[in-house]
């Protein structure tokens, strides 16, 4: 991929106890401060138990977030469609797709907490078939203009036709995917990006190459466009600092609770047995599932990630609480500082002028040093022909000379 995105996947993740009107006042403010740091995309995610994840409706923020942003795309990480009447779903993201003028991006999938499902009275083993027969209900809500009939055993749809069509010539759709094939098959057959989430969880990162190679086929199987590898987007956590002693000593502020949280609630085990922090961290690093270290670190991380997928869109930071508000916000920055123009080109430019610039050093000195002379020559000159006295400036003329030459400064005594 020529010019690779930046952004996050923010579920979000915040330790119960804390306040949950200033977890979403920072969730806001997090992402206002990658839009100033030039990050490209925010996917705010939905969830409605466990404690954590503490965002319910991630219209509603987005909403507010693209008020408050000018040039980040904000998108659904996801839109839970087997919650959700697929009529609402269609009727809310055309308001607003015109609302943010396209700016927005639709994420989808079947819910990732089985206790969402519960609540709800649905059965979590028919969420994905949900989420398929929803979002092509949706499809056909967007994109026809005749009304539309369906009924299923969970919703019906009776000469429905939405008010307008979208902003956007066609919404920038993705389909979340873990481990499982049935992302990269719905992504074919709706002509739609891919969401890996964890992608650099084992289970996960051992299925990227296969999982492009399925969305392909899905692709052609279905009459859509091939596989588009731009909007691919791949999901890891990651915490950076200046040294990894530093990013280490910074993730011990939070990473316990979170690593508890995705242990006992969302029932992932990839950790060790043990109450360190520090183990949690190095574990996690040593696996290659997160970085937490360097920007170094962090670009190699994501060279691996091109080499297993063959490449992708789009990086994502899993974004947390790992480390205070302060050391969260330097990770962010140093990622724009020097990250981004490892993969984007944008430094090549800068970084060939200076190596020129340097190598022909002498030469420019010297010419600089010649007008300076010529200049102080014509002064004299000047002044000679007033019938006035030399002034001090050409006793500057050796040190000028010399300036732009290899050879050594003039003795004090010439």
């Amino acid at each position: 991929m020529s010019r690779l995105r930046f952004g996050i996947f923010t579920a979000p993740f915040h330790p119960v106890g804390q306040n949950p009107t200033l977890a979403l006042d920072r969730d806001m403010e997090l992402v206002e401060w990658l839009d100033h740091l030039g990050f490209d995309e925010a996917w705010i995610g939905e969830h409605h138990s466990g404690g954590y994840e503490c965002i319910a409706c991630p219209e509603i923020f987005i909403a507010a977030a693209a008020q408050r942003t000018r040039h980040i795309r904000l998108g659904t990480g996801v839109t839970s469609l087997p919650y959700h009447h697929p009529f609402h779903v269609a009727d809310r993201w055309v308001q607003l797709d015109h609302m943010t003028r396209g700016r927005c991006m639709f994420g989808v999938g079947p819910g990732a907490l089985a206790s969402d499902a519960h609540m709800l009275g649905i059965d979590y083993g028919q969420t994905r078939r949900r989420m398929q027969e929803g979002l092509a209900a949706i499809m056909r809500l967007l994109y026809e203009d005749e009304p539309v009939t369906l009924k299923s055993d969970w919703f019906e749809l009776q000469d429905a036709r939405l008010m307008f069509s979208p902003y956007s010539e066609k919404l920038d759709l993705a389909i979340a995917s873990i481990a499982s094939p049935a992302g990269p098959v719905t992504a074919g057959q709706c002509g739609a990006g891919l969401l890996s989430l964890s992608a650099t969880a084992e289970a996960a990162f051992d299925v990227l190459g296969s999982h492009y190679k399925i969305w392909q086929e899905a692709a052609a199987e279905a009459g859509q466009p091939p596989a588009d590898r731009s909007k691919w987007r791949v999901v890891a956590p990651v915490h950076l600092a200046e040294t990894r002693e530093q990013a280490m000593r910074n993730v011990r502020y939070g990473i316990a609770p979170w690593v508890d949280y995705f242990t006992s609630v969302v029932a992932l085990s990839f950790t060790p047995e043990t109450d360190d922090p520090e183990a949690f961290a190095r574990e996690l690093v040593d696996t290659g599932f997160a970085v937490i270290g360097t920007p170094d670190d962090c670009c190699e991380m994501i060279a691996r990630l091109q080499e297993q997928t063959g490449g992708f869109g789009s990086f994502l930071v899993m974004a947390n609480d790992w480390a205070d508000r302060e050391a969260t916000m330097k990770s962010y920055e140093l990622m724009s500082k020097y990250v981004f123009p490892q993969f984007q080109g944008s430094a090549r430019r800068p970084v060939a002028t200076h190596a020129w610039t340097q190598a022909n050093y002498q030469n420019f000195t010297a010419r600089a040093g010649d007008a300076v002379l010529s200049a102080i020559e014509e002064h004299q000159d000047e002044r000679k022909r007033k019938g006035l006295e030399s002034d001090d400036l050409d006793k500057h003329a050796a040190s000028i000379r010399w300036a732009g030459s290899k050879q050594d400064p003039p003795a004090e005594d010439d």
